[in-house]
């Protein structure tokens, strides 16, 4: 995954990853703020990182998409790989039943 990453985003829109993670841990956590909804302002503030930092074309434009898609992706790895270890871990505890 790391190498396919590399072929599509380019170094300088790589440290909008993390910076998009952790924005989206806080919008998580926000209150009344409906889950449906944070991937599309992932999408957004990631295209305006994108545009930021690579400049107003259609490259820019392109590298924010594909930043805010591996952080959206990337959380969903890491939550539905916890949500299937902890049934798991409950279903051999409880002998597999």
């Amino acid at each position: 995954m790391e190498q396919l990453i590399k072929e599509f985003l380019i170094d300088k829109a790589l440290i909008l990853l993390p910076c998009l993670m952790i924005l989206g841990a806080i919008l998580k956590n926000t209150p009344k703020l409906p889950n449906w909804l944070i991937p599309y302002i992932m999408l957004v503030l990631g295209i305006l990182g994108g545009i930021g930092l690579i400049g107003f074309n259609a490259q820019g434009i392109i590298q924010g998409i594909l930043v805010a898609g591996s952080a959206v992706f990337t959380h969903q790895l890491v939550k539905q790989t916890g949500e299937g270890i902890s049934i798991n871990s409950f279903n051999t505890k409880d002998g597999g039943q």
